[in-house]
C-alpha cells in the first residue's frame, strides 16, 4: 500500500497564516460575475476530473487538497482550470496512475499529433 502523502498548506504572506487559497475579504480587486460560456478546455478539464472522480480514481476533495498545496505565486499565477489539470496531473502521479516516463510519452504524442495536424502547441502547456 503507497503511504498517505504528508499533508500541508502553502500560507500566503502577511495575512496572518491563511491557506495560499483563502483570499475571501483581500484586496485582489473586483470579482467578475458575469457568466460565461465554458470553453472547450474548461469543458475538457472539468470532465476528465468528472470521469476520474466518478472511477475513484481520486475524490475531488484530493483535487482541492492538491490546488491548496500550491505555492502563493503559483496559485495567484494560474487561471483556475490551469489549477485543476496541475492537480489532477499531481494526483496521477502521486497515486500511482501513471509513472512520469507514461505522462512524458503520453504528452509528447498528443503534442506530435497537434503538431501534425498544423496547431500551434505552446511547450508552457503541456509540461
Amino acid at each position: 500500500m503507497t503511504p498517505t502523502p504528508e499533508r500541508f498548506n502553502s500560507l500566503r504572506t502577511g495575512t496572518d497564516g491563511r491557506g495560499v487559497h483563502d483570499v475571501g475579504g483581500l484586496d485582489f480587486g473586483p470579482v467578475d460575475r458575469e457568466e460565461h460560456e465554458l470553453t472547450y478546455y474548461e469543458k475538457r478539464v472539468d470532465a476528465l476530473l468528472m470521469l476520474l472522480a466518478r472511477h475513484r480514481v481520486f475524490r475531488v476533495d484530493a483535487l482541492r487538497r492538491a490546488i491548496e498545496g500550491y505555492a502563493e505565486q503559483e496559485y495567484d499565477g494560474t487561471a483556475y482550470y490551469d489549477r485543476w489539470i496541475k492537480a489532477i496531473r499531481i494526483l496521477l502521479l502521486e497515486q500511482n496512475v501513471l509513472s512520469p516516463e507514461e505522462l512524458d510519452a503520453r504528452i509528447e504524442e498528443v503534442r506530435a499529433r497537434l503538431q501534425r495536424e498544423g496547431r500551434v502547441v505552446d511547450p508552457r502547456t503541456v509540461a
